[in-house]
Order: structure tokens, then C-alpha cells, then sequence
């Protein structure tokens, strides 16, 4: 992923953490087999632990760094996004607050309902609820939404989601509103009235208009940079105290009314995130389950080495989650030059690589399936297509017919990857070595990884990395993955194989051009199917999301689009008087 991939950030940032526990499924099913009640990791798929929560008491998030971004603009990694929509900011859309397939469904927040199209769905309009307050009780007004979206293509806010620059006419060399200039394609008639000008038709807007892009912040508040310490609460809880790496406190906004809020239920008085604990502290803490935390969650996966201490346990694993991520982590060949340039040489490398070793090495088949297209199960009916039909652990020998055919029957690669995955990375050097390629391994920082990566300079040979959708279409998977067009110098993210080529490119304009969502979406998946064909990257595999919760945690589940981390929305204590904080 990248900042957005949900794997970007969400595997950029927690790369050192690499999965890992031990199970009896069996990887050959891979993403199409589903939870198995084999699994061990899945036991608790689409399950609310710990019953109804009681209203009150102190929630602590126990977590090994800080939040890349809080501020609403800037907002693009998913664990960050759930925390920051569900207790900080409103959006004019959002997803209901259910596990499993309901969590799926689109809300009203802000809104009334999910906004009207018109002009052959170039033109959306959303009517604001009344009564929706900011924490010093002044009103939500559609002028402040509208402002947050203008915040969105200022330069020096840089990490947000950039659909507003996708979607919107009239943006081109717009800078964002910091020099008093604002966008005419955002008008606001009144103060409950927001209206959106496209480029072009796009039938999922409301899908769009869930990303924090699309909630308000009051240009009165304005602080540049500094926002992302201090956004201002339009939504059940404000930020009390916030001391960066170590500590943010959160406390209820007096002013958030459960009236206008269908979503939130904002069971605890206070949300208390603990940051910066080292290796598997957070993992031990919440496994012993004593004092506040008890009353825990963990905010990224729990470590590889602490399966063993959770999994055998009955008592333990049922505080477990592991949900499905919803996202797809690939091995990228580099097509922009030799040997990857070469389709030959790309389609043995589908055979080449053994994704059985790979899920090994990220700890097994209880936390790891195999992937056998691009698109996840989310955005293809709940199923992966498997177009090439090749067994996980590959066909060696037919890749060497391949690379024989295609005169390439040695090669010499390299392969980049975060330290955190060399385990995964020597799993591909093996396999691979089996057809006759040599794979030179080059573990880069998790801090610099995206950086080098997506500088065309420095890209090496292959990558490994995820992307996962901001949200349930294939709109925002496959145009980031595969668009020749998105492809920059620097900073390039998503499309890390370079991949260029016209007929994708056609195609990926004509279903976007499609107002029929249905078709659409029926159009991504023959898409994929297509482009697997031309492999510019290999499907590797689909990661749960495991995350421990302390014994006196009730209301918590996985949510599905925020790539199985727990809904802030509605989880909370079973007795607030055992939390503390």
C-alpha cells in the first residue's frame, strides 16, 4: 500500500511487525476458501467481543508510535482514518458500525442522506443536519467542509487523500485556499448546502465523500501544519492533551449530540493512547490483562513471537481479532526495464515464485492466505478470482520453459524490501532459485522504504508491498495500481512496477466513464482478470489484521473497510469502574 494503500501506511509503518502465527488451514485455498474454523486466527471473524459496553469509564489504546496524521486533510492511513472519523471528525458520509459485510453499508453523517446526484451524475449535493455542533458549540456549516476540501491541495499539507484533485473541475494548479483563493467547483448557497462540480460522472461519490477530505474544519481554526495536533471536534470526543510519541487524552465534546449521530455511540468518558512502548510490550501488557490495561486495546498487529503466548489459550484467543485486511500485498517487476519488460519473463515469474514459503515465513497460514489476483475478496464478491490457476507453492519448471522460450534461462534480480520482511524476502530468493533466478536482497529502513521505492532513481528490480481501497470499488484499486499515468518521478505510489500500457489505460476511462455502478464494478473484475494475464506484478498474499483486546473490553470488532482495526465507534468497557486513567 501506500499512504493510502492501505497497506501503504498500514504496511509501511507497521512492516517491522510482520504477522506471524501458527495454524492447520490449508494455503493451497488460499483467498477462496475463506475463515475456516481450522483457523485458529479466525475464530472471532465478524464477532463483537465482550457483549454490550457500559457507558463510562477510561478506554486506553496501547500503541508503539505516533499517528502519521490527525489533521482531516492530511488523513490517508487506516487505522489513523477510523480513529480520527469515528471520535474526532465527522464526515457528510460514512460506513455503518457493524462487523463483517454490514460494516460495508453507507450512512448518513454530516448529511441527511448520501447526496443527490445530478447532471448525468457530474453534479452531487448534500444537505448538512441540523444541530451538529463543534466542541465550543458553534454550528457545522457547509462553508467549513467545503474549506477542508480546498485544505486538501495545499502544498505543505501534504499525506491526504487527493480524490478532491481527481474528482473536482477546475482544479488545475489550484494551491488550496492558505493565499485566500477558493475552488468554484465547491459551492455553498447556504449553510447546510454543499455542492460538488466533477470533471466527469462518478457514481460512487458517496463512497468518496466517507474520507476525512469531507470533514469540516472551520477556516477560523486554521493553524497550517500545526492543525495536525489540534484538529477541532465535530464529532463525540476532543482532544484534552496531546504530547507527541508519548501520550494523546481525548475527552467527551459536550456539545456532539447522540441525536444527530446514528454511528457513534461513544460508550467510554475518556480515550487515553499510550504511545512509543518497545517490541512486544503492548503484546504482553494486554495478554496479562492487568490493571488499566485490562480495560486496552492495541493499535497496530500484534508481533509474530506472541502467537504462541495467545493462540493455544482458550481464555486468551477469544480476546483476540484477526479480520481480513482487505488488501492485497504484491511482488512488483520493475516493467520498465530488463528482464521485466519482457512479458515472458513476467509470466514465469508467476510460476516462479512459491507463495506457500512466502506465507510461512510472514508466520503462517492462520494469518496469511494466498492471493490469487489483484483485487481483494472485498471488491470481487467476496471471492478472488484465480485466473492462471498456478499452485501456491508455483511450478518451477514451468517457469523455466518460459524464461527458456524467452532466452532469458538465467537471470540476476534485486529485490527491495522493509527489514521487517527479509524473512519473506530470503522465502522469494529461495523459490525463485528453483527456476534458476538470482535474487540479491536490499533490506531499506521502514521509515524510507516508500521514499525509495517510489523514486524512479532508486527503484530496484522488484518490490514488495500492498495496496488495499479506501473504500469498497475498484475505482480505488486499480487506477492507483496499474494507471501508467500515475507514474512520478518521485514519490510515485501504488504503481511501483511501472506498468504502462495503452489498452489498461483505455479501459480504466471507459469504467470510470460508467454511471452504472453494478457494471462498474462487474468492469474492474474482468479488469483485473486481464491484466493478470500481462502480470506486471504477482498476487502474493491476503494478511488478517491480529489486534488484542484486555479482558474488561466489550463492544469490539474488526471493521471491514478500515482493514480489520477495531470501530472507536462503539467499543468500550464491560465495567467502567475496573478502568483507570
Amino acid at each position: 500500500m501506500t499512504k493510502r494503500t492501505q497497506l501503504a501506511l498500514a504496511t509501511a509503518v507497521v512492516a517491522a511487525l510482520a504477522l506471524g502465527a501458527s495454524g492447520c488451514s490449508d494455503p493451497k485455498k488460499g483467498a477462496n476458501s475463506g475463515p475456516s474454523a481450522a483457523n485458529p486466527a479466525a475464530a472471532n471473524d465478524g464477532k463483537t467481543l465482550g457483549g454490550t459496553p457500559v457507558k463510562g469509564g477510561t478506554l486506553t489504546v496501547l500503541s508503539n508510535q505516533d499517528f502519521a496524521h490527525l489533521d482531516p486533510a492530511r488523513n490517508w492511513v487506516m487505522p489513523a482514518m477510523d480513529f480520527g472519523t469515528r471520535l474526532l471528525y465527522r464526515t457528510l458520509v460514512t460506513f455503518k458500525a457493524e462487523p463483517g459485510k454490514g460494516g460495508s453499508e453507507l450512512v448518513p453523517d454530516l448529511a441527511t442522506d448520501l447526496g443527490t446526484p445530478s447532471n448525468g451524475g457530474k453534479t452531487w449535493t448534500f444537505t448538512l443536519k441540523e444541530g451538529v455542533k463543534y466542541e465550543d458549540g458553534s454550528p457545522v456549516k457547509a462553508q467549513d467542509i467545503k474549506y477542508n476540501v480546498e485544505r486538501s491541495f495545499a502544498p505543505d499539507l501534504t499525506g491526504g487523500p487527493d480524490y478532491a484533485a481527481q474528482y473536482l473541475a477546475g482544479t488545475e494548479g489550484y494551491k488550496g485556499p492558505l493565499d485566500g483563493k477558493h475552488l468554484d467547483s465547491v459551492k455553498t448557497p447556504d449553510d447546510r448546502t454543499i455542492v460538488f462540480e466533477l470533471k466527469r460522472p462518478v457514481a460512487e461519490f458517496s463512497q468518496t465523500a466517507t474520507l476525512p477530505t469531507f470533514a469540516p474544519v472551520p477556516q477560523s481554526q486554521e493553524k497550517g501544519t500545526q492543525y495536525d495536533a489540534r484538529p477541532f471536534s465535530s464529532g463525540p470526543y476532543k482532544i484534552e492533551t496531546y504530547d507527541r510519541d508519548k501520550k494523546l487524552v481525548l475527552v467527551r465534546n459536550e456539545h456532539w449530540d447522540q441525536k444527530t449521530d446514528s454511528v457513534r455511540k461513544a460508550y467510554p468518558d475518556k480515550f487515553v493512547v499510550v504511545m512509543g512502548l518497545k517490541g512486544g510490550q503492548v503484546d504482553d501488557r494486554i495478554i496479562a490483562g492487568e490493571g488499566a490495561d485490562a480495560s486496552a486495546i492495541e493499535y497496530f498487529n500484534m508481533r509474530p513471537e506472541s502467537a504462541p503466548k495467545v493462540l493455544p489459550k482458550p481464555e486468551i484467543k477469544a480476546r483476540l481479532l484477526a479480520e481480513s485486511q482487505g488488501c492485497t500485498v504484491m511482488l512488483h517487476l520493475n516493467n520498465s526495464r530488463a528482464p521485466f519488460n519482457d512479458p515472458k519473463v513476467r509470466e514465469a515469474m508467476q510460476y516462479a515464485v512459491d507463495k506457500e514459503a512466502v506465507i510461512t515465513a510472514g508466520g503462517g497460514p492462520a494469518l496469511n492466505e494466498v492471493a490469487t489476483a489483484y483485487l481483494p475478496p472485498a471488491l470481487s464478491g467476496g471471492k478472488q478470482a484465480d485466473t492462471l490457476k498456478i499452485p501456491a507453492s508455483g511450478d518451477p519448471a514451468k517457469a523455466k520453459e518460459l524464461l527458456k522460450a524467452a532466452g532469458k534461462e538465467h537471470l540476476k534480480v534485486s529485490l527491495a524490501v522493509s527489514t521487517g520482511d527479509k524473512g519473506k524476502a530470503e522465502a522469494f530468493q529461495q523459490g525463485l532459485a528453483r527456476a534458476g533466478i538470482e535474487v540479491v536482497i536490499d533490506t531499506v529502513d521502514p521509515g524510507a522504504y516508500y521514499d525509495v521505492i517510489g523514486d524512479l532513481s532508486t527503484t530496484p528490480d522488484m518490490t514488495y508491498t500492498g495496496w488495499c481501497p479506501d473504500y469498497p470499488s475498484g475505482s480505488t484499486w486499480l487506477p492507483f495500481v496499474f494507471d501508467g499515468r500515475t507514474i512520478k518521478d518521485k514519490g510515485n505510489q501504488g504503481n511501483y512496477a511501472q506498468f504502462r500500457d495503452e489498452a489498461t489505460m483505455k479501459r480504466i476511462d471507459e469504467i470510470n466513464a460508467m454511471a452504472d455502478a453494478k457494471q462498474a464494478n462487474q468492469a474492474w473484475i474482468d479488469l483485473d482478470a486481464e491484466i493478470m494475464k500481462k502480470s506486471p506484478s504477482i498476487p502474493i498474499l491476503l494478511e488478517r489484521k491480529p489486534l488484542l483486546v484486555g479482558p474488561n473490553i466489550a463492544g469490539a470488532y474488526g471493521h471491514p473497510v478500515w482493514t480489520g482495526t477495531v470501530d472507536y465507534g462503539t467499543v468500550g468497557l464491560k465495567d467502567p469502574s475496573k478502568s483507570q486513567g
